[in-house]
């Protein structure tokens, strides 16, 4: 097989969620166990660091993979899922994996993958840590797809669990609650591993704080180690500086990720950073922390987190898609100076409408729009929704002419904001 013909494989013969949602939802560990058993278990060879929660997993993810990077580790990052090219979600030192590496990965294994019924995650969850044996790898920061006790990625035994948040998000696979969503992503706290919780709240602290007891793993509050006392943009980076609570000592930090959210994601990052420096056999030092922070984006491409792509009009993408991500979105949207708003929106059939379009500014002209996947809401159907919520504007069925219905629209002064679903973004860029 070539390369193009190893995707097909991947994203046809193997069920995805990304394409499918729930029906190709998999949950259990038998088998990315039975199949990682096959490999030799490539997951043991590396230090790894387990993020899970329902925003900002992915730049919590980035952050630290950029300043283990600069502390001079050779690191691999796996997240999901990707905007433009399947091998963003598996990186090494920033770079993507190559495309012979996934042909010859899924020839080498691909009778035991079909044996086995693995799911397009499952697969991917190997063929990263196969990756990262093989490329010398010393240190891993593995995102969760969905949940965490029942994730693909939940075989790794890692130095320290990350949970930044919880919000309500695929309340049909991991339950409608809070509570019950929390204790899926508590899944991942291992026995004896201490885990960074991101965000406190009384609502939730209670599931993390039980599951940590139970495992007799330490449970560190990145907010009671932290404090974002100033946050300011200039240019095209943000200006934070952060106290640490423990001594009273400042930080200073640049971060080159904008969105006014990315501070409780930097405050979730930092706290992981120290507790890695201080207490497991990684050395990180001051300025490996500084500059990996200020080169966050550049040194592992991230995309997509409120990323400026035009100017007059002002033009911003965000990959936020849930309540809890659209609400940070929001907040951002109202903060922007701008004359005229147009958003071009677009969601997945399975998001909860009913708590984010609320959330909206009524003021925008919308332009509702649809990806080309089938887990698309239809953008008709889209429009009807948002008409019960007083959003108003016009229906465009394709991403690319949307965009460019809404530069026809916006003067110099206004400005567009693309977003909804991952897939809207991916299109756009």
């Amino acid at each position: 097989m070539n390369y193009t013909q190893t995707l097909e494989f991947l994203f046809t013969a193997l069920p995805a969620f990304e394409n499918k949602g729930a029906t190709a939802y998999k949950p259990g560990l038998e088998r990315i166990t039975a199949f990682c058993r096959h490999m030799g278990n490539p997951q043991r060879n590396f230090f790894t660091i387990h993020v899970a929660g329902t925003n900002g997993k992915g730049s919590v993810s980035h952050i630290i993979a950029s300043v283990l990077q600069q502390a001079g580790y050779r690191t691999g990052l796996y997240t999901s899922p990707h905007l433009q090219d399947f091998r963003e979600r598996i990186r090494v030192d920033g770079e993507m994996i190559p495309k012979q590496k996934v042909v010859n990965f899924v020839d080498k294994h691909h009778d035991k993958m079909v044996e086995l019924e693995l799911s397009f995650f499952e697969m991917t969850t190997a063929m990263a840590f196969d990756y990262f044996a093989q490329s010398d790898v010393e240190v891993a920061v593995i995102e969760t797809g969905l949940g965490g006790r029942l994730d693909a990625t939940n075989i790794i035994v890692p130095v320290l669990s990350v949970i930044t948040n919880i919000g309500l998000e695929h309340t049909d696979l991991l339950g409608d609650t809070l509570q019950k969503i929390a204790a899926e992503k508590a899944g991942i706290i291992k026995k004896s591993i201490p885990v960074v919780i991101g965000e406190a709240d009384e609502r939730y602290n209670a599931v993390f704080e039980q599951a940590a007891a139970a495992n007799r793993s330490k449970i560190v509050y990145a907010e009671h180690a932290f404090a974002c006392e100033e946050q300011r943009t200039e240019g095209d980076r943000q200006h934070f500086r952060l106290r640490r609570a423990r001594d009273g000592r400042a930080f200073d930090i640049q971060l080159d990720l904008r969105g006014n959210y990315q501070c409780r994601n930097l405050v979730t990052a930092t706290a992981a950073i120290d507790f890695l420096h201080e207490e497991t056999p990684l050395t990180i030092s001051r300025r490996a922390y500084l500059e990996g922070t200020r080169d966050a984006g550049a040194n592992t491409a991230l995309q997509g987190r409120w990323q400026r792509i035009g100017e007059r009009p002002l033009t911003v993408c965000d990959t936020g898609h849930n309540a809890h991500g659209i609400s940070y979105v929001a907040e951002q949207l109202r903060a922007t100076p701008h004359k005229a708003l147009y958003c071009v929106i677009g969601f997945v059939k399975d998001k909860d409408l009913a708590h984010i379009l609320p959330l909206l500014p009524r003021e925008a002209h919308y332009i509702f729009t649809q990806a080309r996947t089938e887990r698309a809401l239809p953008a008709a159907e889209l429009t009807a929704k948002a008409a019960i919520y007083g959003l108003r504007g016009e229906t465009v069925a394709e991403v690319p002419a949307a965009v460019a219905r809404a530069h026809e629209l916006a003067g110099p002064e206004d400005m567009i904001f693309i977003g909804g679903s991952t897939y809207v973004v991916a299109e756009a860029l």
